[in-house]
């Protein structure tokens, strides 16, 4: 870049937390930066993002904006959502004529007004979608994605999520492309247990949240104890305040359960606890646009135990060590469970091909390399 100045993008993410969306942020910040450009980003509140962010070299800027979600559909929501829409906009504004990006990237469909600002400012948008979801009500969903029609191009994590926008706004999916998320894991994975001896140690990776189903991998685990088999579960995450009713009947759950079940909490680095599992479960009820945990499941030489709507079947659908299972289904997760210790050996031996199999489908460089091209500065 000698003799000219880095070309400036604008990163925009809806949260600051490091879960999977957020993760895949982080990384496309990353790839813009190793491609000598100037990121500065901004987010709607303060997280351990900002310190990954901040620590990467970027500059961040926190401020209040409109971030859709569930609280939106209650009209005792609106007078606050309308607060920070207006001062979203007041700021953003502000920031595009300081910072004088060549190109906005917006990550997740949550904070509309990215694409809408960018395009009154005259300045070449990104939207990245990670992941489509359905709320029940088409026009709801037409709100959410169509200021999304502002951007010059559109991605999205997966061809479930392409199919969903599909149906909900076609004439935004035609100019979407699929860019599957590029997933950093250990070079030398911790080998599996070989004999595997008692208790088996089961993993829950995600939000203590109800559609994410973490009760019912306990309520398999209970199953199995019951049926004689030693189980211990390692819950990995945290609860949204909307869901700390939730979480608090999940520990009274585990404490009634007599299965041993240890609540970690959050942790950025996730492969300590893949290392000293045996098998991770990820029972969510709903459709799951991707699930990043079970790739890193896979990518650390582990077998997986997932429901089966057609996200997750995208996703760890083809892999020998994974089993599909029905969503609500704690006795189909329980049998599923029993069926890998049953034939662990063998699963053990394709765990390996397993994992290369991983490593092609979400090469980081690569995915680094998508994102660098469709900004384009």
């Amino acid at each position: 870049m000698s003799g000219r100045t880095a070309p400036t993008i604008l990163a925009a993410h809806s949260g600051a937390g490091l879960y999977a969306a957020d993760r895949m942020f982080l990384e496309s910040v990353l790839g813009l930066q190793e491609a000598g450009r100037r990121v500065v980003v901004v987010l709607p509140s303060r997280g351990p993002l900002v310190a990954e962010l901040e620590r990467s070299g970027a500059e961040v800027e926190v401020f209040e904006m409109l971030v859709l979600g569930g609280g939106l559909l209650h009209p005792r929501g609106w007078p606050s959502a309308a607060r920070r829409s207006l001062l979203g906009l007041l700021r953003g504004w502000r920031l595009i004529g300081r910072v004088r990006p060549d190109a906005t990237y917006v990550s997740t469909a949550a904070i509309p007004q990215w694409p809408l600002l960018a395009r009154a400012r005259g300045i070449r948008s990104i939207s990245h979608i990670h992941e489509v979801s359905r709320s029940g009500s088409n026009w709801l969903d037409r709100l959410l994605y169509l200021p999304h029609l502002a951007s010059r191009r559109t991605l999205v994590g997966s061809r479930f999520s392409l199919e969903s926008m599909r149906r909900v706004l076609p004439s935004l999916a035609r100019r979407a492309d699929i860019v599957h998320n590029g997933i950093v894991s250990p070079r030398h994975p911790t080998p599996p247990r070989e004999p595997l001896e008692p208790p088996l140690r089961v993993l829950y990776i995600g939000r203590l949240a109800p559609h994410k189903g973490p009760d019912l991998g306990l309520e398999a685990a209970t199953l199995l104890q019951r049926e004689g088999r030693q189980v211990e579960l390692t819950v990995l995450g945290t609860a949204d305040t909307a869901d700390d009713g939730f979480a608090q009947q999940l520990r009274s759950q585990a404490a009634a359960s007599g299965v041993g079940v240890e609540f970690a909490g959050f942790h950025r680095d996730i492969w300590p606890y893949l290392a000293g599992a045996d098998i991770l479960v990820a029972p969510s009820r709903n459709e799951e646009p991707f699930g990043n945990a079970a790739v890193e499941a896979v990518l650390a030489l582990r077998p997986v135990v997932t429901t089966d709507p057609r996200g997750q079947q995208e996703v760890v659908g083809g892999y020998r060590t994974t089993r599909l299972v029905p969503p609500g289904d704690a006795r189909a997760i329980a049998d599923a469970l029993e069926d890998i210790t049953a034939s662990w050996s063998g699963v053990v031996r394709s765990l390996r091909a397993s994992r290369e199999e991983a490593l092609r489908r979400h090469d980081p460089a690569s995915y680094r390399a998508t994102i660098v091209r469709a900004c384009g500065a």
